[in-house]
């Protein structure tokens, strides 16, 4: 077994948080539905399936979840066709932690705007392993992703340390038994509970070192 390190996308390599929000906040309003305050926090590592469910159901939006799924991604997609929002630093990071280990993604967002952010970010052959949450059982914080991941990757989810932003991302690789570095972003605070699930707290990616990952597989 090797030693990985697995990445999230959105929120750690592309700053697409804001905009997911934007876009279904926008589209629960059109369609009839109520946005709540904690909407986005509770979106925030679901499958596609289970954002495109609550927003249906829980808040009300007058469209079936298939038809809620296929016109959010269509405009998630028409926005990366435009702009993809790259970190600051990311890029960097990727390519040099893949010069020491093998990279997974385990990602919520489904598998073509995966495709389109690492494609913009030119780093889609640095990762061995790419995965979405729409291809397992259950999204994050289930550890689901994370361990299909690291199963691809011939890594033990021990060996792997995973690097997250957002509190149910944080709580999938900690459940899968990995060490996480969590990135969180400035308008998504991590949740109080999950500061214990994490081995190290960064402030920005381009923070990141080879070196601080070492001492976590050390």
């Amino acid at each position: 077994m090797t030693d990985a390190v697995i990445f999230d996308l959105d929120g750690v390599i592309v700053d697409s948080e804001p905009v997911w929000e934007e876009v279904r906040r926008a589209y629960v309003d059109r369609h009839g539905g109520r946005w709540q305050p904690d909407s986005q926090r509770r979106l925030m590592g679901m499958s596609t399936g289970e954002w495109a469910a609550y927003l249906s159901g829980e808040l009300g939006v007058q469209r079936s979840p298939e038809q809620v799924a296929t016109e959010v991604v269509d405009e998630m997609t028409e926005r990366y066709a435009a702009h993809v929002p790259l970190i600051a630093g990311a890029v960097q990071v990727v390519r040099r932690l893949a010069g020491r280990w093998p990279l997974g993604l385990a990602s919520s967002s489904p598998p073509r705007l995966i495709d389109a952010a690492l494609a913009a970010a030119g780093v889609a052959g640095e990762f061995r392993a790419t995965l979405s949450t729409e291809r397992v059982p259950r999204g994050k914080p289930a550890p689901d992703v994370y361990l299909a991941v690291a199963q691809r990757l011939g890594a033990h989810p021990s060996r792997c340390v995973a690097i997250e932003d957002s509190s149910n991302g944080v709580r999938s690789a900690a459940a899968a038994g990995m060490r996480v570095i969590a990135v969180p972003h400035g308008a998504y605070p991590l949740d109080p509970d999950v500061a214990a699930r994490t081995a190290l707290t960064i402030g920005r990616i381009d923070e990141l070192t080879v070196d601080a990952v070492a001492a976590l597989l050390s």
